[in-house]
Formats: structure tokens, sequence, C-alpha cells
């Protein structure tokens, strides 16, 4: 199984892969980074497809950081994609079923079960907290699908307010929306201003959520925010990421006393990421106690 993403020997799933094999019984299948630099050459792309589809000893992969570029570049390679992948544009998992190479993105899943497990049931209805998301890659646009798909009204926040650097990732966003449809007033913010980006958080209500989904701390270095931003009061700062420099989640740590801060970094993402894509490349049945048994097996190695 492949891992593509851009500095996948960093990761802890190079640890933690073995264990799970274990758990399933699999440990013949051992896993293979792929790193690619960011927006890479659509061929290097399709290369690494090819690779997967061609090889009968290549079982699949995870994607990440090139979830939408890797689907741009080699869509027509593919036999099936899952409803998700098709609305959103991406894909994190590459399968194989019945001799044909499938794509999925789990991201919606695997985004509404790590934020389910931060927040809980009737979060925005609770408190009228609204979303700043910084970032509009696959994990942003999966997390707005997931809110989007909540049928109770206190499961889905007033705003949810999304700010990229460039333009093109808001104009897939955008599109994306206006596919589904939604009752949450979708702010676009085409920005690279840290500055800027403290200004829109300040104008936050309180007990909202911010997210780091842009992959600085981890993939790119600093934040997309400055030291002298202010969280939302008894809001929550959720760094996408679990490893790297990490500086938004440092920033936000620094705010739990004095704003009441809840921090949250992104190990559950993590966990329920690599198992959905586990599940799927491995045709495993995930129930709740395959998932426990991975999620103590990942523990091990945090």
């Amino acid at each position: 199984m492949y891992f593509i993403g851009v500095t996948t020997g960093k990761s802890s799933i190079n640890k933690v892969f073995p264990l799970w094999m274990e758990v399933l019984g699999r440990p013949e299948v051992v896993l293979r980074g792929i790193d690619h630099p960011m927006h890479d050459d659509p061929a290097a792309y399709r290369a690494s497809v090819a690779q997967i589809k061609y090889d009968p000893l290549s079982l699949g992969a995870l994607v990440t950081t090139h979830k939408i570029d890797l689907y741009n570049a080699a869509r027509d390679m593919f036999d099936y994609f899952d409803p998700y992948s098709q609305i959103t544009g991406e894909l994190s998992s590459i399968s194989k079923r019945d001799g044909r190479l499938e794509g999925h993105a789990k991201d919606p899943i695997t985004a509404g079960l790590s934020l389910e497990a931060i927040i809980g049931d009737g979060y925005f209805g609770r408190t009228g907290g609204h979303v700043l998301c910084l970032g509009a890659g696959g994990s942003a646009v999966a997390t707005l699908l997931h809110l989007i798909n909540k049928p109770d009204a206190a499961d889905r926040p007033a705003r949810f307010v999304v700010v990229n650097r460039t333009q093109g990732r808001l104009d897939h966003m955008r599109e994306m929306v206006g596919q589904v449809g939604t009752d949450i007033d979708v702010v676009y913010v085409c920005n690279d201003d840290p500055a800027e980006n403290d200004r829109l958080m300040a104008a936050l209500p309180d007990h909202s959520i911010v997210i780091n989904a842009t992959g600085m701390g981890k993939d790119s270095p600093g934040s997309p925010l400055t030291d002298a931003g202010l969280f939302p009061r008894h809001g929550i700062a959720w760094e996408f990421n679990y490893r790297g420099e990490l500086d938004f989640m440092h920033q936000a740590l620094r705010q739990v006393d004095s704003r009441d801060v809840r921090v949250e970094d992104g190990w559950i993402y993590f966990v329920h990421g690599w198992s959905q894509v586990v599940a799927q490349v491995l045709h495993v049945d995930l129930t709740p106690e395959v998932f426990a048994a991975l999620e103590r097996a990942a523990a091990g190695v945090r």
C-alpha cells in the first residue's frame, strides 16, 4: 500500500501501520511513501496512479495534500469514483475491486467523525458559534460538506467563513456548495495576509471554531495568523496537523487561560482518516470494535 504526500517519511503512520497490519491479520502488507512537491506536474501524479493501477502487488494508496491535484491530473485513469469524490472533485483513497481502479473521498466521513468527537451534538445551536476555516483544500471542503449534510439545524453553523491564499480553491468550494445547496452562510475570502486573518477571527462570536487547514506548520512554515491574533472566547482552535512546528496550535495554546480556548490537534483526524482508507484498500469491515483496536495500537505510538 502506498502513501502519497509531501513528507511521508516523517509521518507516524510508518510506525503505526505495521501494528495495524498485525491487528488485522495482514502482516505481509507494507507501506511505501511517494513524495510529490505541492502542486506537482500532472504527469508525475499520473505515474504514481499508473504504478498502483498496473502493478498486481500494489493494493492502493492514501492520498494527502494532493487530493484535488491528483484527481484533476488522473481522473480518466479510474473506473469508479464514489459520490463524495464526484461532488468534491478530490480523492483521498485509491483502491482496487474486481479489476477496477476506484477513487474515494473519505474526508467528509473522516472530518465528520473527528468533529463530532470534539464538539458533540447540537454545538452550534447551543452556543451560536461560527466557523472560520483557514485554507480551502480537500480537508476544508470535506468539513464544510459534512456540516452541510447535518440534518439537524443545531449541528450546522449559521456562518462558515473560508479563507484561501488563491482564488481557484475558493471557486472550487463555491461550485461544490452550489451543487448541494445549504442554509449556511458561506463567505469566501481570498487573502494571504495573516493580519487580515486576525481581523476576520476577531469578528467571530464567542464559542466559534477556528480551523487551520492550510498545511502551514507542517507542509510549509509558519501560521496563517499573527501572534497578535485573538481567538474567540470559549472557542475551539482545531489544528488539522498533528506533527511539524504547529505554530497555529502553539498560538492557541498561549490563549487557553486568557481566552478559555480549547485546543485540538489533528491526531483523531489522522486515526480516522487512515483507518477509513486502510479499510477501503484492504476490504476490511471497520466495525467499532475494529476501530477501537486500531486506535489503541496507534495510541501506543503517539
